[in-house]
């Protein structure tokens, strides 16, 4: 979890040369103005002290960028208080402080007001880091900065010692957002030579033949498709002697700022960066423009296009309308090439702009192609035929390829290879793993008991959460038996009826969260995923759920289940069975809700609210992509009325609240679980009945 502190600098001196009313004016501007802003940023004000605000990001639901969203909060506030006059003349300074850690959080008060909702050091250290920060300046913790490493930029400040605490405290100063989180594309490609081939073909083909194509390459966190798109990019560069130009731009988790993708794609044809100072953006883009639209269309074309860069909302619908203009002008001069990462976390308005933009160049048979990354669950309705399209699946690595690819890591980062067996029961079938784990024993991780990296502590655990409870619930006892469970197995655990687990291990199996053995047998679908699953669970309850376990299956249960949350052995390797199962995987992600751990009557929380602990030590994960939770930002009115070739259509009529999608339900009317029947009685072993609702406590 991440939280944020901001105060008012130089409070008390204020508040003495200033009237009563006007001192009751000032802070009713900057708590409605820092409020809004957290909202808009999908955090929960937690509490008011004095002048100062603390907010929570993550405590419900964690997308995997709660540290992401809190230091964007904290920008957006210093931009929009600090100097600046909020009643008549009386200009404000404020610091924010910003801190990712462990906490425990009361889950049913978690509301904006909800005083006392959150415990732990990571509070303390929020605080603290706000009276160290510089007037005007958003600083931030180590975890924090590693959370948010390649998504802003950063300046490392003089480490401040903490009464209590040694060594000194590391802080960091968050500068601005990146358009382009930094890429780490230096590893071997391994495994994905087909499907480079295929996307290639495709891409070569509307290039010769001026039949645009789509080329959607899915596949699960981590499966390398950001990785596959960097490839693309060097292998498609010439056709047939003429130069190709590729648009390429990710999308990251913008709540509200619906059309920041296709900023970032202006910002790629035209070379911007932030390093470039906001004075030369319009010099950039006039010189990039110029001699692509008339001269009286491009006096029109900057001012607008400016507006995207610096507020890419829905209300630069119609610069956005320019740009795909520029797109079209662009690849009747020749081969162009747009991709987007990442698109799971588009607004529904990116859709539309990648739609209008193939349909035109299909009419005007154009050189164009569209490639789009994204996760196995996201349907595309795509308007074109079929003919057009091509769908290239990443499918998890053979053992002998993940093994390759960790002795090429291994040896790129100075390590040696003699690692790779340690590392390859931890790492599973996925690329993303076999990278983060090599990171982690290069940044200095203990390599006899390497532990799971934050990164993927962070990124797996976002995927636990988005589950809701009784799915939650079923992964969690799964992850505490060894591969091949069962239905019953899952039952006998959490005290439910028969039959009861089958429809949520079937949805998380469809989630590709399981692995589906022979004869009604499942497995975790990545070890990763067991420790994390298993690691939620408080240490009692695991080693209840272990003693359980053991006497249901007659075997010993896995390491990872009777330690503690410090590092896990090697997890157990896979049936045999297993490369069947990879076979037939579909969609990754089942439909989330937010409902909460599901409870049996005889076990139900306190109505006053159970804490439960929350772990979300964050670091980032190379590609954390397209949660099943939409967390995009709102379908705003689009503005303007003399536009070019592309209108955007009218907003939805449906009631949109801030900060939510219409698709995404209400956590209030999703909070109320399925009805589960009392415990089972406690076994002859002597062990105590293990409930759901237990595990929530």
């Amino acid at each position: 979890m991440t939280v944020l502190f901001v105060d008012i600098v130089g409070s008390t001196a204020l508040v003495d040369r200033l009237d009563p009313e006007d001192v009751r004016a000032v802070q009713r501007a900057y708590f409605d103005t820092v409020s809004g802003v957290l909202r808009r940023w999908n955090g929960v004000v937690e509490k008011y002290v004095g002048d100062a605000v603390m907010a929570l990001f993550g405590a419900r639901e964690s997308d995997g960028f709660d540290a992401y969203r809190a230091v964007r909060a904290g920008l957006e506030i210093q931009r929009a208080l600090d100097r600046r006059p909020l009643t008549g003349d009386i200009a404000l300074r404020v610091r924010v402080g910003v801190a990712t850690g462990e906490a425990v959080v009361e889950l049913p008060a978690v509301r904006d007001g909800g005083h006392g909702v959150a415990s732990g050091a990571v509070i303390t250290t929020a605080a603290r880091l706000q009276a160290y920060a510089p007037p005007g300046a958003v600083v931030c913790c180590p975890a924090t900065r590693r959370a948010t490493a390649g998504l802003v930029r950063q300046r490392q400040l003089t480490p401040v010692t903490v009464p209590g605490r040694a060594p000194a405290l590391g802080i960091w100063q968050v500068v601005a957002p990146t358009w382009r989180p930094a890429a780490r594309h230096d590893g071997p490609l391994v495994g994905r030579r087909r499907e480079l081939a295929t996307a290639r073909d495709r891409i070569v083909r509307a290039i010769r033949e001026g039949s645009p194509q789509w080329v959607s390459v899915t596949g699960p966190s981590g499966s390398g498709r950001s990785r596959l798109l960097h490839e693309l990019t060097r292998a498609v560069d010439v056709v047939d002697g003429a130069p190709v130009r590729w648009c390429v731009a990710s999308c990251p988790p913008h709540p509200y700022e619906s059309l920041a993708p296709v900023a970032n794609l202006l910002r790629d044809l035209v070379a911007l960066d932030t390093a470039v100072p906001p004075s030369a953006v319009r010099g950039r883009l006039t010189g990039a423009l110029t001699g692509l639209l008339p001269p009286g269309r491009l006096a029109t074309a900057v001012p607008a296009l400016e507006r995207l860069l610096d507020a890419p909302d829905a209300t630069a619908a119609a610069a956005a309308a320019w740009f795909h203009e520029v797109l079209l002008r662009l690849a009747a001069r020749g081969p162009l090439v747009v991709g987007i990462d990442d698109l799971d976390r588009a607004a529904p308005a990116v859709d539309r702009f990648l739609h209008a933009l193939f349909t035109a160049a299909a009419a005007r048979g154009l050189p164009l192609a569209v490639v789009t990354l994204h996760g196995t669950d996201r349907a595309e309705e795509l308007p074109v035929a079929a003919g057009r399209r091509c769908r290239v699946p990443l499918r998890p690595l053979a053992p002998v390829q993940t093994g390759r690819l960790l002795r090429q890591l291994l040896v790129r980062s100075g390590q040696p290879v003699n690692r790779v067996d340690r590392l390859l029961p931890l790492v599973g079938d996925t690329p993303g793993h076999a990278a983060a784990y090599v990171r982690s024993l290069a940044d200095g991780a203990d390599p006899a008991a390497p532990p799971l990296p934050e990164a993927l502590v962070r990124a797996v655990g976002a995927e636990v959460d988005r589950l809701d409870g009784t799915r939650r619930a079923a992964l969690m006892a799964g992850a505490t038996l060894p591969d091949g469970f069962t239905a019953d197995a899952v039952e006998w655990l959490l005290g439910w009826t028969p039959g009861q687990a089958r429809a949520a291990l079937a949805a998380l199996r469809a989630a590709d969260l399981l692995i589906a053995l022979t004869g009604g047998r499942y497995a975790l679908a990545t070890p990763a995923l067991r420790r994390v699953a298993a690691g939620r669970l408080p240490r009692r309850l695991r080693a209840a759920f272990a003693s359980r376990a053991a006497e249901r299956v007659g075997s010993e249960v896995p390491a990872h289940v009777v330690r503690d949350a410090g590092p896990a052995g090697a997890a157990p390797r896979r049936a045999a069975a297993r490369s069947d199962a990879q076979s037939a995987r579909s969609g990754r992600y089942a439909q989330p809700s937010a409902a909460t751990f599901p409870v049996n009557p005889a076990s139900a929380p306190r109505s006053d609210g159970t804490a439960r602990r929350r772990d979300f030590r964050s670091a980032r994960e190379d590609h954390p992509d397209r949660p099943a939770i939409d967390r995009r930002s709102p379908v705003d009115r689009p503005g303007g009325t003399d536009l070019p070739a592309w209108r955007p259509p009218t907003s939805t009529s449906r009631e949109v609240r801030p900060g939510r999608w219409p698709d995404r339900a209400d956590p209030a009317a999703e909070a109320s679980v399925p009805h589960v029947h009392p415990d089972a009685a406690a076994p002859s072993g002597g062990s105590p009945p293990v409930t759901a609702g237990t595990a929530a406590a």
